[in-house]
């Protein structure tokens, strides 16, 4: 039976793939003894890698010094593993991909490997994932606000 809570939410989070070793390092920190109360899942952990990365001015330049210095020397049709991501992050992402950096002359960048970057930062930054799950919570925390905001104006 789908809640009310089901039906209003469903939509908001879109399916990505990520590439094995950021997946493989997502999926520690999501079973890791730091991860409780709540125990945040896949979207939670990929968007907050988004969130954190996007922090800076200068996240595109970075996403793109990652794809093209280290995600381009992988074997190209690598294992993938499918996730999901809140919708926010996905726009950050979005915006990215339809940006000029990623349209003729230079190489084009599919969302996976713009998510998989993201990720790749992030572990870089801080293998822990502490920053990650604090970011996961701020995340939440936001949008919560925007839900009490919605129901609050509708």
């Amino acid at each position: 039976m789908t809640t009310r809570f089901d039906a209003e939410h469903t939509d908001e989070t879109i399916e990505t793939r990520l590439w094995l070793e950021e997946h493989d390092w997502l999926y520690a920190l999501l079973k890791s003894e730091q991860n409780v109360s709540p125990t945040f899942r896949f979207p939670d952990l990929i968007s907050a890698c988004v969130s954190l990365v996007f922090a800076n001015d200068d996240a595109s330049e970075r996403i793109f010094e990652f794809l093209g210095t280290e995600l381009v020397l992988r074997p190209p049709h690598g294992p993938r593993r499918r996730e999901s991501m809140w919708m926010p992050q996905y726009d950050l992402l979005l915006a990215v991909q339809r940006s000029p950096a990623n349209r003729h002359p230079n190489p084009k960048f599919q969302l996976d490997q713009l998510t998989t970057a993201c990720v790749a930062l992030s572990s870089q930054a801080d293998l822990s994932g502490a920053n990650v799950l604090q970011q996961a919570r701020v995340n939440m925390a936001s949008r919560a606000a925007r839900r009490r905001e919605s129901h609050l104006t509708s």
